[in-house]
């Protein structure tokens, strides 16, 4: 997702206006969001409780059978009770997707750094080489790599995590470039700390400020592409729980009137990407620092 080209408040909201909002945004992407992560890690409770079906057990009857007491999003043409598997969906979902944003991270962040610290020809080498994977489009490079690594949640993961790791990299090393220059940096090198000191001690506290930002953003993004891998049979193994993976083998029943097989993944996913979104929008209008004084 570029975040270049995310949503902005309108220009004539005063500054304590677009705070305001701001939080409120928050506020809606933290409860959407922790009510998904509540779901995924309470699921396999509410099994064991009894209170939901084996969301990989298939029910000889009835089959396509449409919402009810018994089953509250009804039942899928494999017999797969719909509502548990929307809810182990959302663990699926977030294994995936918070791997994959914290390998992008981890990767991405280091090398900003070095690159934005060291400049030369290892910048100009690593700046060709993050521009070059920025320029492909995130699903067309994940559905290459998830060819390449299989399927599986890591290998899902991997997929997803290189079209991520440029922008954390772009980010860490313009901000590198423009705090390395500063008064205490240059005191710290006069005193003859290491790379690596100055690097994790005075650099990285100074440059991290649009991490929570790009992670959330991120993981929105990663949400869909995950739901693109998934429709496309490149994703999770087949019969997991997965909001892509079950709107594919729903759609064929589409035309036919079920509906709710169709419905309620598909309404899960774009939930917990509206969730992360606001998330993200809500966090990046309040580190700003411009929409603190405009």
């Amino acid at each position: 997702m570029n975040t270049a080209n995310k949503f902005r408040f309108p220009r004539f909201l005063r500054a304590s206006e677009r705070r305001s909002l701001s939080i409120q945004l928050l506020r809606v992407g933290i409860v959407i969001t922790s009510l998904f992560v509540l779901i995924a890690v309470l699921a396999p409770a509410f099994q064991t409780w009894g209170w939901i079906q084996n969301p990989l057990e298939s029910l000889s009857n009835p089959i396509h059978q449409p919402p009810s007491g018994q089953h509250w999003f009804g039942t899928s043409r494999q017999g797969y009770d719909v509502f548990s598997r929307a809810l182990y969906g959302s663990q699926a979902a977030l294994q995936v997707v918070i791997l994959a944003t914290a390998i992008s991270m981890i990767v991405g962040v280091p090398l900003g750094m070095i690159s934005g610290y060291r400049g030369g020809w290892l910048d100009r080498v690593l700046l060709f080489l993050m521009d070059t994977i920025y320029t492909l489009p995130g699903l067309l490079l994940s559905v290459t790599l998830a060819f390449v690594v299989g399927r599986g949640v890591i290998n899902a993961a991997i997929a997803l995590s290189i079209s991520y790791i440029p922008q954390y990299y772009r980010v860490v090393r313009n901000q590198t470039v423009s705090v390395k220059n500063e008064l205490f940096i240059e005191a710290a090198q006069a005193m003859g700390a290491s790379t690596s000191r100055v690097l994790s001690r005075y650099l990285f506290l100074n440059v991290i400020q649009s991490i929570p930002v790009i992670f959330t953003l991120n993981a929105a993004d990663a949400i869909l592409i995950l739901g693109g891998l998934g429709f496309l049979g490149l994703g999770l193994p087949e019969q997991t729980p997965e909001w892509g993976y079950d709107l594919r083998q729903a759609l064929d029943a589409l035309p036919t009137g079920i509906w709710w097989t169709t419905l309620f993944p598909g309404l899960a996913l774009t939930l917990m990407v509206i969730g992360l979104s606001l998330l993200g929008e809500g966090l990046s209008e309040l580190i700003n620092p411009r929409n603190k004084s405009s």
